[in-house]
């Protein structure tokens, strides 16, 4: 068994298949006792770190939690034998487990052997990849967890560094330019990063952009901080003024086992999106502030890097922060009036699709449609000539995003997904391949085909394992939940009950992750109420549901429910034309069904000629996560509303 910290704690048996730790606190007291290294924590400080306000039976607690994790990390430990890796010792607990199963203690000690032998790079360079986002990232609130987060954080950086030297020492390091400006866009007042960036571009043959480099690095440190430039940076200038001999790479060099390219910042934080919740906040948040620090450089391309560097694969269309979408949009767009139209392809190709992904459909002006679906097929188009899979990949994750223009377009999404999956299973791009199979999973749910749609979630369950996608079993999860809705109204199916049961546990387990911004709120008051419709019953009326973003659409079948008709109408008569997302289809058959109930022709025949396109697919089933039933009971009903019958 190992155990990893270095991202949401977890632990995984031999054949790499995850343990189940329990909740929340579980996870942290055995984080807890890893960041202790083996050493004994007592009790009471553990119960401190636990609670900031200790409850009566704390103590108690913590042994239910330390049982569990035992029951949990040692199943086939026999009755009443002495625990042999969360053993109790003296006053507290300890973790007895070997350095090298738990992947904090082998980036600390790859870390140590790097700084005693340039010939242990291949170490550093594996353990700087197990990184998969913050250390502890799903402990919050806790003083110890945030200690640790910043030792370990600064250790991360120091190895980045690090490794960048030993290959730049080994003759090597042109590549390394993109990398490490980012790098130094995102840690701007790290003196050894702007070194280091310096001689990678001397290396490169660029002593132009090296000495400006070193010369920005002194303007940002005089002007910001009133700091001259330590003498390194100043001995690195003058050195690559008179072409000193000690830049030049020595003569016996090792490359034995060095793999180019270190994981930068960018990187961490593209793959800490993909947890969701708090996590994708966090990294969000820091990729807008890196996209800034790059822009004020004036460095057009290595800002066209650091925007395009975050191709994270995205599956909703509504966006999980608008105002930072429309700022990251933005930010790429002017960058691509700098690079002009001959400016490299495959920059120009990631900064189009970031445009095409960021500008979800929800909330668009129609120019603004008009110009993300453009840059998603300009985006498209130049990924293919540069022969280019995960480019392609993430200029289709593009595409998928921009086909909400008007409702039924499933099947071409479910093309679009075939590819995306397609391809990213052929070129080893694990996180693509799980979006091409949710990509699938909707489309099949929104035709109807739930078997389908119940093989693409089983898949990307599966592919889930191996690329931390936690949010994965959490969306099949809600999936499973809609075909029990749907099943509900079938003879000798589920009752509606059960089905209920199953989208609450859903919310449950998507607000354990933190939620998605653009996902979460509203998204069980829909499902209810789609629940309620599907058995022909009014709509759910309890005031502490929270109906989100979708409250426009529901308000007149919950004042209808309540009897309350005028008020009814009125809701109605204010109720907008759906944002073109997910739910568009599903929102235009809640406009149908009141307006059939409360005899309002106008806007049932509105509905009906919107919906008319869509009469095949299943109302909600686009989000794979919710169902009210057929599109066509609710035409048919806004049909004859129109017509007067």
């Amino acid at each position: 068994m190992r155990i990893d910290v270095l991202g949401a704690v977890r632990a995984l048996r031999d054949d790499g298949t995850p343990v189940d730790l329990g909740g929340p606190r579980h996870r942290e007291v055995l984080a807890r006792l890893v960041a202790a290294g083996g050493r004994m924590v007592p009790t009471g400080t553990l119960v401190d770190d636990l609670w900031a306000e200790p409850p009566v039976r704390a103590v108690g607690a913590l042994r239910t939690f330390v049982a569990a994790l035992r029951r949990a990390i040692e199943p086939g430990r026999p009755p009443r034998t002495p625990p042999r890796v969360l053993v109790t010792e003296g006053p507290g607990y300890a973790l007895r487990l070997p350095r090298d199963t738990v992947d904090v203690h082998r980036f600390e000690d790859a870390l140590a052997r790097a700084r005693r032998a340039p010939d242990a790079l291949s170490g550093l360079d594996a353990a700087l990849a197990a990184w998969r986002g913050p250390a502890y990232a799903d402990v919050t609130g806790s003083v110890w967890a945030q200690r640790e987060r910043t030792r370990l954080e600064e250790l991360r950086l120091e190895g980045l560094e690090l490794r960048a030297r030993l290959v730049l020492d080994s003759g090597s390091g042109a590549e390394l330019v993109a990398e490490l400006g980012a790098h130094v866009t995102e840690h701007p007042w790290r003196e050894p990063a702007w070194g280091l960036l310096a001689r990678a571009l001397h290396r490169a043959g660029r002593q132009a952009d090296a000495l400006a480099t070193l010369r920005r690095a002194r303007t940002m440190l005089v002007e910001q901080l009133g700091l001259e430039p330590g003498a390194d940076l100043r001995r690195l200038e003058t050195d690559i003024l008179r072409g000193a001999a000690t830049l030049q790479p020595p003569r016996t060099v090792w490359t034995a086992g060095v793999r180019l390219g270190p994981r930068t910042t960018v990187e961490v934080a593209r793959t800490l999106a993909l947890a969701g919740g708090d996590a994708l906040v966090h990294s969000r948040r820091d990729r807008l502030t890196a996209v800034r620090t790059a822009e004020r450089t004036g460095d057009t391309v290595l800002t066209a890097r650091v925007i395009g560097a975050y191709d994270v694969p995205a599956l909703w269309s509504r966006a999980d922060d608008p105002d930072q979408s429309r700022a990251v949009v933005a930010a790429a767009e002017r960058t691509l009036t700098a690079l002009g139209t001959d400016g490299p392809a495959e920059l120009r190709a990631r900064l189009l699709a970031t445009v095409a992904v960021e500008s979800r459909s929800a909330g668009l002006s129609a120019s603004e449609r008009g110009r993300a679906g453009q840059a998603a097929r300009e985006a498209e188009a130049l990924a293919r000539e540069l022969g280019d899979p995960a480019l392609l990949v993430f200029a289709l994750n593009g595409v998928f995003l921009q086909t909400f223009a008007r409702p039924a377009l499933a099947a071409a999404r479910d093309v679009i997904g075939g590819e995306i999956g397609d391809l990213a299973t052929r070129h080893k791009l694990p996180g693509f391949a799980v979006l091409g199979r949710l990509i699938r999973l909707q489309s099949a749910s929104a035709l109807g085909d739930l078997d389908a749609a119940a093989a693409h979630a089983e898949a990307a369950e599966r592919l889930a394992l191996s690329t931390e996608a936690s949010l994965v079993p959490v969306l099949t999860g809600w999936f499973r939940a809609r075909v029990t809705a749907a099943r509900s109204t079938a003879r000798g199916g589920p009752a509606a009950a059960t089905a209920a049961a199953h989208y609450r546990a859903a919310e449950n387990a998507l607000a354990r992750t933190g939620g998605m911004p653009g996902l979460h709120r509203g998204l069980f008051a829909l499902a209810l109420l789609g629940l309620h419709l599907l058995h022909g019953r009014p709509a759910p009326t309890d005031p502490a549901l929270d109906w989100g973003p979708y409250r426009p659409w529901t308000d007149p079948l919950v004042l209808l429910a309540r009897n309350r008709a005028e008020e009814a109408r009125t809701a109605l008569t204010m109720t907008p034309e759906p944002p073109l997302d997910h739910m568009q289809e599903a929102l235009w058959c809640l406009t149908a069904h009141a307006a059939a109930r409360l005899g309002e022709r106008p806007t049932a025949a509105r509905a009906a000629t919107v919906l008319r396109v869509a009469g095949t697919e299943d109302a909600g089933g686009a989000s794979g996560m919710l169902t009210l039933g057929p599109v066509a009971r609710y035409l048919a009903e806004a049909e004859a509303c129109a017509a007067g019958r």
